[in-house]
C-alpha cells in the first residue's frame, strides 16, 4: 500500500491552485459530481516517499516530474541532471514548479493535461 491513500470512490487530486489548469480541473470534477479529497501543494508539504510514489504511479523518473520550462525554475536553475534526491528537495522547496494537476483514483493515476483528462479516471 502507498503513502498516498485513494479509494476507488473519490478522486484525490494534487494541484496548485495558482494554477488555471489545475482550477478547471477541479471545477469539472466538481461539476461532474466526482468525491474530491484535494491536495494543494501550496499548502501540503509533500514527502520525499509521495514524490516517489507519484513519480512511479505515472511511470516517470522524479526529474519528469518537474516542469523545467516553468519561470519558477529558469528563474532559479538552470537545465542540469540533478540527482532524485536532489529533485525531490527541489520539488518540496519550490512545489510550483512540479507538474500538475495529477488525479488519482484507486489504481489509476494521471497527469491532467486537459481538464477533461479528469474522466479517465
Amino acid at each position: 500500500m502507498g503513502e498516498i491513500a485513494t479509494s476507488d470512490r473519490q478522486i484525490t487530486l494534487i494541484y496548485n491552485p495558482k494554477s488555471v489548469r489545475a482550477k478547471q480541473t477541479l471545477a469539472y470534477a466538481t461539476a461532474e459530481g466526482y468525491p474530491i479529497r484535494e491536495i494543494n501543494i501550496s499548502k501540503t508539504k509533500l514527502t520525499g516517499t509521495q514524490i516517489a510514489e507519484i513519480a512511479d504511479k505515472l511511470n516517470l523518473k522524479i526529474k519528469d516530474l518537474v516542469n523545467q520550462s516553468h519561470p519558477a525554475y529558469t528563474k532559479q536553475f538552470e537545465y542540469h541532471d540533478f540527482s532524485e534526491n536532489d529533485w525531490i528537495k527541489m520539488i518540496q522547496n519550490h512545489p510550483e514548479i512540479m507538474k500538475q494537476p495529477i488525479a488519482m483514483r484507486g489504481d489509476i493515476t494521471i497527469l491532467v493535461e486537459t481538464p477533461t483528462d479528469i474522466i479517465k479516471i
